[in-house]
């Protein structure tokens, strides 16, 4: 019996519209969720790919699928110049499974629909280079962040310039307190303080936004000691710089450098860092060159989730998109492994009791 000639009866795709084709990314898009999610992916790290890919196709302006090599070379060579190598790295791992799901379920569909043969652009030249290393930070201890803080603040009378020390601590203060970014202090002004806001008052940070989507902007209640050393900042050291420390508009932490009309402008970051470096040069030798402001963000993390804090707040304090970054921040405070140890060594000690 002669074999006969089997013709697929589903209507064959076209893509010949803005709207086809985006039709057709978001099916692509929940069919990759899914398939995620029946691999057993947890669903932060599936909503964390996700975000990278709809994130690379905003940047490209185009299907992915038609994404050569040179364009993923632009991607994170320039785009992603300044991001820190363990965000590249996750972010090249979702794109490399989704290309990987491309390939395997769709290649020979979307080249019927548009003549392009798919083909992952991540390859072992420009595929970003890193590993857990590069992503986990170790916080200082609460006694070593006591004793830089502590004698940081001794130092300061003696400043050759006062204000700027001050200012410097200030920052780097709040900073393990309720863990803003630098970029978010520098961008701080003096009506970002809303001191009637709930029960301790709370600061507006400007926070990281999605490209081409401005500022992301969050409400954190200040916690943990963050509004005695405001009140103490913004009361006394401030008047330091000039006499606009009641200016909504002015910045909360000022510069010595001033426009034309005297008022100070905002601090830089580079001023920051250098105060932080300086100081823990001074009173914690053993942490120069890893004690940075991102670090001080880490151990306000850890610090707060020690001391009772959930994760799913400690996320919004930090304005964390995804809760799978801020396991990252918490995980050195994480006992349940030393938990589990001690739990299996009181079972094996009341089995052996047992025995006579």
């Amino acid at each position: 019996m002669a074999l006969a000639v089997v013709r697929d009866l589903r209507p064959e795709l076209r893509l010949e519209s803005v709207e086809e084709i985006a039709a057709f990314e978001q099916d692509l898009l929940a069919e990759f969720v899914l398939a995620r999610a029946s691999a057993g992916v947890l669903d932060g790290t599936v909503r964390a790919d996700v975000g990278g890919v709809l994130g690379l196709r905003e940047w490209f302006g185009r299907p992915l699928w038609e994404m050569q090599p040179q364009d993923l070379d632009r991607y994170f060579g320039r785009h992603r110049r300044g991001s820190a190598p363990g965000t590249k790295v996750r972010q090249a791992a979702a794109f490399a499974v989704y290309f990987e799901f491309l390939e395997l379920r769709h290649k020979a569909t979307i080249h019927a629909a548009t003549g392009v043969v798919v083909e992952s652009p991540l390859d072992e030249v420009n595929r970003p280079r890193g590993g857990t290393a590069s992503r986990l930070r170790i916080p200082p201890s609460a006694n070593e962040a006591a004793r830089l803080f502590s004698g940081w603040r001794a130092d300061m009378e003696a400043a050759r310039k006062y204000a700027p020390a001050e200012r410097n601590y200030t920052a780097a203060r709040l900073t393990s307190l309720i863990g803003p970014r630098i970029s978010e202090l520098c961008l701080l002004q003096i009506g970002d303080v809303r001191w009637d806001l709930g029960r301790f008052g709370k600061v507006l940070f400007k926070g990281k936004g999605s490209v081409g989507r401005g500022k992301k902007e969050r409400l954190v209640p200040l916690i943990n000691g963050s509004r005695d050393l405001l009140e103490w900042w913004v009361t006394g050291p401030r008047w330091e710089f000039d006499d606009r420390a009641e200016d909504p508009m002015a910045p909360l932490f000022p510069s010595e450098r001033r426009y034309g009309n005297g008022s100070s402008r905002a601090v830089t970051d580079d001023a920051l860092r250098s105060g932080l470096a300086d100081a823990v040069a001074r009173h914690l030798p053993h942490q120069i060159g890893q004690l940075t402001p991102h670090v001080l963000r880490h151990f306000a993390a850890s610090d707060l989730y020690r001391n009772g804090m959930d994760v799913v707040a400690i996320q919004e304090i930090l304005g964390h998109e995804w809760l799978n970054t801020t396991m990252i921040y918490v995980h050195v405070e994480q006992s349940h492994v030393e938990d589990a140890w001690v739990r299996a060594g009181q079972r094996a000690a009341a089995r052996f009791g047992r025995i006579r």
